[in-house]
């Protein structure tokens, strides 16, 4: 699943997109709120760089989460909270093919914040809608 554009925590799950780029977030979005996630913010790197006057690659971070999943997980442990809502990146290599990353909490949130394995159930679903998204 990984591209070779640089090494990341095993947590992080990159999926090459069958789409182009603008496909590729049009299909995040919509099998998000499919799901019954919200959007909450769509970040372009890309443009936040140039107004930097530096160059990036096409990049968009997307916030999204279900407060019905992460709720009783930042009741559970407050802290938690740093690691919500959930985010993506969608990324275009330099052939012109989208990826996308994501950081499954599901794997991070039990042994670091001490988050009771039921409530991941919800959580451990985000990379199966992911991956469906992208195909």
């Amino acid at each position: 699943m990984t591209t070779g554009h640089g090494q990341h925590p095993s947590s992080v799950v990159t999926l090459k997109s069958a789409h182009d780029f603008d496909t590729t977030i049009a299909h995040i979005k919509t099998a998000l709120e499919g799901a019954g996630a919200v959007v909450f913010a769509d970040v372009d790197q890309r443009e936040a760089a140039a107004l930097a006057g530096l160059d990036l690659r096409r990049t968009r971070l997307i916030l999204f989460g279900n407060p019905k999943a992460g709720t009783p997980v930042m009741a559970a442990n407050p802290h938690a909270a740093l690691e919500l809502p959930l985010r993506l990146v969608v990324w275009e290599d330099d052939a012109g093919h989208a990826h996308m990353d994501y950081r499954d909490v599901s794997q991070t949130l039990g042994p670091l914040y001490a988050i009771a394995p039921d409530l991941l159930v919800p959580l451990q679903r985000v990379v199966g809608l992911l991956q469906t998204a992208v195909q």
